[in-house]
């Protein structure tokens, strides 16, 4: 399935598409009502950094797709429903925009449509030589802050 409203997704199966960090950055840009959200755990926020949409007006949704550990997040839903996320277009992203397919897929099964996934994440998967820095959304320059989400985000 792909999005016709945002031709530039790449087509995905059970979401709108797959979008470059740079496209999802276009889009949270051009659309109020589009929504950025990051899956990943609380200690990747914390020790990794977090995207910074800020100057778009608006701050990102934090809710983990899976809790340390790799156990479920069974609340993942309701937390979404919880902090306004009905609807979309929404943006999700992990670290290396593989979490984030299986969060795009079950908001769409949900009914907040158009979900896509942000390609490459939040850092890319490792280079040779074992460092997430070939590419994602800090890679690719969009804004970003380190530190911890703020408190009511997560």
């Amino acid at each position: 399935m792909s999005d016709p409203a945002h031709p530039g997704a790449r087509p995905a199966d059970g979401y709108a598409g797959d979008l470059t960090p740079q496209q999802a950055w276009d889009l949270l840009a051009d659309d109020p009502d589009a929504t950025l959200v990051d899956v990943r755990t609380d200690g990747e926020w914390r020790t990794i950094g977090v995207p910074d949409t800020s100057s778009l007006g608006r701050r990102p949704v934090f809710s983990e797709w899976v809790r340390a550990g790799g156990r479920p997040n069974p609340a993942f839903l309701e937390e979404l429903k919880a902090a306004g996320v009905t609807h979309g277009p929404v943006v999700f992203l992990c670290r290396s925009g593989q979490r984030s397919i299986g969060a795009a897929r079950l908001a769409t099964a949900s009914g907040i449509t158009p979900s896509y996934n942000v390609l490459d994440g939040f850092e890319g998967a490792p280079g040779a030589d074992g460092v997430r820095d070939q590419r994602g959304w800090k890679v690719a320059g969009l804004p970003w802050s380190q530190g911890p989400a703020s408190e009511g985000d997560a």
